[in-house]
């Protein structure tokens, strides 16, 4: 009797030992693991200067160390190497039944990198959320965030994070893809009476002066886009048109511009434009909805027959 109880001690003896082994093999492997992983993310930083490749290799070398220390830890705790593809299958089936978004969410991100559909630096707009990427995570994309009580396309200082399964449910607007400018439009309202062959001269002028500097650079990009896709040659420079209305004559100039500087060349726009209309000494006038009373009726009461 004394020898069996012996023999069992010695048996969990040698169990136990086997198990810390496992566990100090792993300890290292693990080790190993991040080691090389932290230095290839260091050789990457040095060798590849494009900040777009830098950023999807990192992630994907982060990526792949995840999923090696993953089979590390199935080889090394399931018994042998037969059992891991079972293993693996059991995992699956738990992680796909139990966590269906998360595994969407993956799926987003493979979609995200796999077409193109947007990287760091890029301005989106989903889930009726507009920001620039600042990080796009296997789960979940990060914007600084545009708009919401902010008037126009200015920052308004929130981090909102998305989750990548977004890019199934919807659609996602990209500003920055392929075309990196924007169609926009300003309307100017002139006073009936001005010299409207001024004011169209001034306008022209101003809109020559603050756009040139985009209009080359959107006829290239457009030229890139109409080979890419089944899209019509659009014209890309300046237009203006004019409309009459019951108050005034509308000026609209329609325009591209850089997806970023909308409001800032919206606002040099005007201000040229107003420095020039008050050059004109009244031959143009801005025209507005005030209403301007002329002249009172004069009024006859005849009060002899009131009772």
């Amino acid at each position: 009797m004394d020898e069996l109880n012996n023999i069992i001690q010695d048996f969990k003896s040698w169990e136990s030992s086997e198990l810390i082994i496992k566990f100090a093999q792993f300890i290292l492997w693990l080790i190993i693991i991040l080691l090389i992983s932290w230095a290839i993310r260091n050789s990457i930083n040095i060798k590849i200067s494009d900040n777009t490749n830098r950023y999807r290799i990192k992630k994907l070398v982060r990526i792949g160390s995840y999923i090696l220390i993953i089979f590390l830890i199935l080889i090394m705790f399931t018994g042998s190497f037969q059992y891991l593809t079972v293993s693996i299958g059991l995992i699956s089936a738990a992680i796909a039944f139990a966590l269906q978004e998360v595994v969407l969410s993956i799926a987003g991100w493979f979609a995200i990198f796999g077409s193109n559909m947007y990287k760091p630096g890029d301005r989106i707009k989903i889930n009726n959320i507009k920001g620039d990427v600042i990080d796009i995570g296997i789960t979940k994309t990060t914007l600084m965030e545009i708009g919401d009580w902010v008037s126009s396309d200015n920052y308004n200082g929130r981090i909102v994070k998305i989750s990548n399964s977004f890019v199934f449910k919807g659609a996602v607007h990209n500003y920055s893809t392929d075309f990196p400018f924007v169609w926009d439009e300003i309307n100017l309202p002139i006073k009936y009476g001005s010299d409207i062959t001024l004011a169209n001269k001034i306008i022209q002028k101003t809109a020559d002066t603050q756009l040139s500097k985009y209009a080359n650079f959107a006829k290239e990009d457009w030229k890139l886009m109409v080979k890419k896709y089944l899209i019509e040659d659009a014209n890309v420079a300046s237009t203006l048109s004019l409309k009459l209305t019951d108050n005034w004559i509308e000026f609209n100039l329609r325009y591209v511009v850089d997806y970023k500087k909308r409001r800032l060349t919206q606002n040099a726009i005007f201000i040229e434009i107003l420095d020039e209309i008050t050059k004109t000494n009244g031959k143009v006038e801005l025209a507005s909805a005030t209403f301007e009373v002329v002249g009172i009726p004069e009024l006859n009461v005849d009060i002899t027959n009131i009772q």
